[in-house]
């Protein structure tokens, strides 16, 4: 049965295979071309990427060793200046050690972001990326992030400032205004502080709007003594220096006390009573056993010296004061008298003489 015509293939559509090997030829032709016209461009690009990237580690390694050993040599002072005398009262290791090492995580994390971010960014450049809608882009979600974070953000960039600052750090006594009492540690979001009943409180330093130290440069004791307005002043102050003296060159109180203790003067004068003002610098955090001892001191010396202070005993050899024999009678009353009109007005109503009496 002969094939109808129109189902015949031509001869055109038959494929010519020389026509084929002409057209993979040129093919290979013009890739080869290509290849050989821009392999220098790709090279130089390779290389320049290669070059940004080794390049930032580098620099991100030698930063973060510097930074290690800044720290560690921070470290080494504070352990050397503590083992000296009187080391204690000048630093805390502690307090450094974790000061230094929260500065340094902080600088650490910041130089790795500026010199991975700067060498991304290089990167794209090279690439021939557009940089202008990626930095829209991520100041856009920056701000979205920054917003919803808000206050992990505000803790963590005033807790940044109040270690760069060395508002307080470990060991320090401090009132936070929510809370008080020692620094047990000191982190870039939450401060731990320990209460004088033992409590610990952790307080966010986004929260904290004003900080009290305690333990910083130098505090202050204040004595306030009465004694009996006959007393001397000059031999007051004799005795209180005395005192002062003996105090200053025993052990510990010569390294508590950081000032000699002085006589202020009279701070109030009253009928029955005088106070005189004592203080004295001394070391922070010690005012308060300072004051204590001055107390317990002064008074033994004034029972010694014979000064009365006021709420004592009297002295030996004192004599009482006369008592008002009046002070224990009363008032005479006005019922006292019969015949007074109060009296009169109390007394009961006679009956009157013949008057209709009613029985049952």
């Amino acid at each position: 049965m002969p094939w109808p015509a129109a189902l015949l293939p031509l001869a055109a559509d038959t494929p010519d295979p020389a026509a084929s090997v002409k057209e993979a030829h040129e093919s290979v032709t013009n890739a080869a071309s290509f290849i050989e016209e821009n392999w220098a461009g790709w090279l130089y690009l390779g290389l320049k990427i290669l070059l940004i990237l080794v390049i930032a580690a580098a620099l991100r390694s030698l930063v973060r060793k510097s930074l290690t050993k800044l720290i560690l040599r921070m470290n080494r002072g504070a352990e050397a200046v503590e083992g000296m005398a009187l080391g204690g009262l000048l630093v805390n290791a502690e307090r450094r050690r974790q000061r230094s090492e929260a500065i340094g995580s902080v600088l650490r994390s910041v130089a790795s972001f500026l010199i991975l971010g700067t060498a991304g960014l290089m990167v794209l450049g090279a690439l021939g990326i557009n940089l202008g809608p990626l930095l829209a882009s991520a100041g856009v979600a920056g701000v979205a992030i920054g917003f919803g974070a808000r206050n992990l953000v505000t803790d963590f960039l005033s807790g940044v400032f109040m270690i760069l600052e060395d508002q307080y750090g470990v060991g320090d006594k401090i009132d936070a205004g929510v809370a008080s009492g020692e620094v047990v540690e000191v982190g870039l979001r939450v401060t731990k502080l320990r209460g004088d009943n033992g409590e610990i409180w952790y307080v966010r330093n986004g929260e904290i709007k004003r900080i009290g130290n305690l333990s910083q440069g130098w505090a202050t004791a204040g004595v306030d003594v009465q004694v009996k307005p006959s007393e001397s002043l000059p031999r007051i102050r004799e005795v209180v220096k005395h005192v002062a003296e003996s105090l200053a060159k025993e052990s510990p109180w010569d390294e508590r006390l950081w000032g000699p203790v002085e006589v202020l003067g009279l701070d109030e004068v009253l009928l029955a009573s005088m106070t005189v003002k004592v203080s004295a610098k001394t070391m922070p955090g010690q005012q308060f056993a300072v004051e204590r001892e001055l107390r317990w001191r002064i008074k033994e010396a004034f029972d010694e010296a014979g000064i009365r202070i006021i709420g004592g005993l009297p002295a030996a050899g004192d004599e009482e004061e006369a008592v008002d024999p009046s002070a224990a009678v009363a008032a005479p009353s006005a019922l006292a008298n019969p015949a007074s009109p109060q009296s009169l007005a109390t007394a009961p109503i006679p009956p009157s003489v013949g008057a209709p009496r009613i029985t049952k």
